[in-house]
């Protein structure tokens, strides 16, 4: 017991250590010049002025001019009269009141250092997500202890791997499928690992998810293939081929169909593996054969309910969509055949395929492990 004990420590220490690394390593697509004499604090709205905008219909255009408070930096305390210029674009307007917090962005004069222009940029929620952040960490730690730790641990070291390895590869040109799947791999393994230990029971969890995963991505390149959807159907896809990136916007699209589902394949494989590993430990007797009919009999409500839990993960992004479909009267058949819909569609379905397989492969794994031979 202390040995396996000792096993996660020294597990835990690694992943921490490596954590580091990955964030100390650029991700090669920094740009300085957003930076060169450009200062980005926080400051808050003390004043507006909106008689230079106009509504017309339902969209609101022209410059809000505003006088702002600095609130960070060496300019924290001075006061500037700052614009906020409104296109017409009600997903990245925004409209200041007198109180708000606000991002503003200052452009410094190369020779003297003074102000030349101030903007407010967008609405400053980084306090409101670190007290988030915050919250979510202690209240992990209070209720898990050091498990919840390792799940914090395993929460940034997953971050770290998609901005600092996922991304950075697939702008570099890399094979969207392979740099998926191996990324997905390695973020599963150690997130099992993590949670569940370097134990049967986490290798039961890790062995069943790889095999999930692998069935999913396999699903995600045929059904992606039959769909036909256009990758542009992704937000800010038409903004990377503008701003240059001759990417593979297919094979990312299908790449993002199986990583968003390996999250709950990981959630079922663990659940089915902690029951397995609970039932043998009540149960040393039991043979192989029983384990897995066992598994077979807990993968069951469990692959019923996460099924659902897909959906109702994926329904609140296309909500609005269905919404403007409805109000327009249009048929069934025209909604989900639209670009959009049917991406979301593939996104739950294959998912769900991915689950309903990967559990009852838990609990054969775990059966193999754990049971004696009858």
């Amino acid at each position: 017991m202390t040995f396996v004990k000792n096993k996660n420590i020294v597990f835990t220490l690694f992943v921490g250590i490596v954590a580091i690394i990955l964030a100390m390593i650029p991700t090669r697509f920094e740009n300085p010049s957003l930076t060169e004499n450009i200062l980005y604090e926080e400051g808050e709205i003390v004043a507006t002025d909106d008689s230079q905008l106009h509504s017309i219909s339902v969209v609101t255009i022209g410059t809000q001019k505003l006088k702002v408070k600095i609130a960070s930096g060496k300019f924290s305390g001075e006061i500037f009269d700052a614009e906020n210029i409104l296109n017409g674009q009600k997903n990245i307007d925004k409209v200041f009141s007198v109180g708000d917090k606000a991002l503003i962005v200052l452009s410094l004069s190369k020779q003297t250092g003074n102000v030349l222009t101030v903007k407010a940029q967008d609405f400053y929620r980084t306090n409101a997500e670190i007290f988030l952040i915050v919250v979510f960490v202690v209240a992990l730690i209070a209720l898990a202890g050091f498990t919840g730790l390792k799940a914090v641990l395993s929460f940034i070291f997953t971050a770290l791997c998609f901005w600092k390895l996922l991304l950075p590869m697939y702008l570099s040109g890399q094979n969207p499928l392979i740099v998926g799947i191996s990324i997905t791999f390695l973020t599963a393994m150690v997130v099992i690992l993590l949670v569940s230990g370097v134990s049967k029971k986490g290798i039961t969890a890790m062995c069943g998810c790889f095999c999930g995963i692998a069935f999913t991505a396999l699903i995600s390149v045929v059904a992606g293939s039959w769909f036909k959807i256009p990758a542009t159907v992704q937000d800010y896809s038409e903004a990377l081929i503008y701003s240059g990136f001759q990417l593979d916007f297919s094979n990312i699209f299908i790449a993002s169909v199986f990583i968003s589902a390996s999250g709950a394949l990981m959630d079922v494989c663990t659940d089915i593996a902690a029951a397995l590993d609970e039932l043998h430990e009540r149960l040393p007797h039991l043979s192989s054969a029983e384990l897995i009919k066992s598994g077979f009999r807990i993968a069951r409500p469990v692959i019923g309910s996460m099924t659902t839990t897909l959906l109702f993960a994926y329904s609140g992004s296309f909500m609005f969509a269905f919404m403007a479909f409805m109000a327009k009267g249009m048929p069934f058949v025209c909604i989900m055949n639209s670009n959009f819909i049917s991406a979301e569609f593939l996104h739950t379905m294959v998912g769900s395929l991915g689950l309903v397989l990967s559990a009852p492969l838990t609990a054969v794994v775990g059966g193999l492990i754990y049971g004696k031979k009858a």
